[in-house]
């Protein structure tokens, strides 16, 4: 079973792990047999799952059923759940929150922001509850930032993308999440700081990748964000499979662990 210390272990030896969003049993027990190392429950159920244009509509509630059912799936991953929007805005809020979904079988939670989060993450960690911060495009600030776009494109939003990693690394966050950053940026917050990182569209100097698990099954009817890639599509450019979903898990791993994903073609290449 896949623990906090056995990805501290991996990022200490320059092992790459995997991740990938899983919201039922079935799923969960299917990546359970491809040896994905960290699952997360993630808010995206909203749009994956639930049918909404965003993760704002999200409750706590969905959380912890969600994660109850992947939990009874999957005994191998290191389970991650996030908390809903405005579920962690104060931190009585933030305790009961994240409560019901550890509780309901979280083994570490997720939340979205910077250094204003400090305080949060130091009262989570003295009551138990390890905390991945996520940082750099955090969907649940979409009407913020007027849309989905790439962060840290600028020395000066790099800097403070370092400086809120500090300041939730600093009060106890056990991993770090980034999403939509240049390859440079991402690369600075790997190299500087000692706790896992996971990366999403930032490059493959991450300790970690995470995809939705839908993109990376091709079940998404729009345009692809960039750092997609279709892995059950692969399964058929070769032998023909009896589990191409848990092959598709399979190629995924393996393809984190050995580096080649995400390519330069998966990443945003800025000069900071």
């Amino acid at each position: 079973m896949i623990s906090l210390s056995k990805l501290q272990q991996y990022k200490a030896e320059g092992t790459r792990f995997s991740c990938l969003t899983c919201y039922d049993a079935t799923m969960a027990k299917a990546m359970e047999v491809a040896q994905i190392d960290t699952i997360l429950i993630g808010d995206s159920l909203g749009m994956t799952i639930q049918g909404h244009d965003s993760t704002l509509p999200v409750t706590v509630q969905d959380m912890a059923y969600h994660t109850r059912a992947v939990r009874r799936g999957n005994q191998h991953a290191l389970i991650i759940a996030d908390l809903p929007f405005m579920s962690y805005s104060t931190l009585p809020d933030a305790i009961d929150s994240a409560r019901q979904v550890m509780q309901a079988g979280a083994q570490m939670i997720k939340i979205e922001g910077g250094a204003w989060l400090a305080d949060t993450v130091r009262v989570l960690a003295q009551g138990g509850v390890p905390t991945c911060v996520h940082l750099g495009l955090t969907p649940q600030s979409v009407n913020v930032f007027g849309g989905y776009k790439v962060q840290a494109k600028t020395r000066s939003a790099a800097d403070q993308l370092l400086a809120d990693c500090e300041a939730v690394v600093d009060a106890g966050a056990v991993m770090l999440l980034l999403e939509c950053v240049p390859v440079q940026a991402a690369k600075e917050v790997q190299s500087r700081f000692g706790v896992p990182v996971i990366g999403i569209g930032a490059g493959l100097h991450c300790d970690g990748q995470v995809l939705v698990m839908q993109d990376m099954l091709g079940l998404n009817f729009g345009k692809s964000a960039r750092f997609v890639r279709n892995f059950l599509q692969d399964q058929f450019h070769g032998q023909q499979s009896e589990n191409p979903i848990v092959d598709a898990f399979k190629s995924y791993h393996q393809a984190v662990r050995e580096g080649s994903y995400p390519a330069p073609e998966h990443t945003f290449q800025i000069e900071l």
